[in-house]
């Protein structure tokens, strides 16, 4: 029960946040966001949880080019593999706001086409284990390029959108686009989408575990086997 407990508060948020997130008060302005704006407690935590699981997985990879623990290489693998989940999550979630924001599901914004980029980038990472057999090269080249991976995923999401023009907040001529700013949230929608961030987070880490399980006893029984 003690080490479960972090599971519970996770139930217990997105809970929360299913109930909240079709409840709390939107403002209205003059037609902009509105309802849609409803998704910023869904699609924001994708992002959220990709990010962290994405800094996990780079931080075990590391570990094991240090250590050669193969324990390190499956948390490795397994938290990319979920970090690539909710990344697309995210994708969808997105291209169902941006279609009744922006008029259409992708626009082309550079920060649809970064993440997009990003999200191929890391599914190469899966492809790249599969091509090798010799378990301790692809353990050492993996996290090589999970590395690499982690090292191109914040300029194709953080960086270069904020460089050029984009509908998102944040990018060079976002103000005054109907994109999300401060000015169209409230205390209760910015509460509610911080417990929604904590929860999903935790969901995508117990997710992930389960999986680094299953990976290891899975790995057991084939050298037993």
């Amino acid at each position: 029960m003690r080490q479960s407990w972090w599971k519970i508060l996770s139930f217990v948020l997105l809970m929360y946040t299913c109930i909240m997130g079709f409840l709390v008060e939107i403002p209205v302005l003059d037609g902009r966001m509105q309802q849609t704006v409803r998704n910023l407690f869904f699609h924001v935590p994708m992002w959220f949880c990709m990010q962290t699981l994405f800094t996990v997985s780079v931080v075990y990879a590391i570990k094991y080019l240090r250590s050669q623990n193969p324990k390190h290489d499956f948390y490795a693998l397994e938290y990319a593999r979920t970090g690539v989940v909710f990344g697309i999550l995210g994708l969808i979630t997105g291209a169902i706001w941006a279609n009744y924001q922006w008029g259409e599901p992708w626009s082309g914004d550079p920060k649809q086409n970064g993440a997009a980029i990003a999200m191929l980038i890391y599914l190469a990472y899966f492809v790249l284990r599969g091509s090798m057999n010799d378990i301790d090269k692809r353990s050492r080249i993996s996290a090589v390029y999970n590395i690499f991976a982690y090292a191109m995923l914040f300029p194709m999401i953080w960086l270069l959108p904020r460089l050029t023009e984009s509908l998102h907040p944040g990018g060079q001529g976002s103000e005054g686009n109907p994109g999300l700013n401060p000015n169209d949230t409230t205390a209760a929608m910015s509460a509610t989408m911080w417990v929604a961030v904590l929860g999903w987070v935790l969901l995508s880490v117990w997710i992930t575990t389960l999986r680094v399980r299953l990976t290891i006893l899975t790995e057991k029984k084939l050298s037993h086997g």
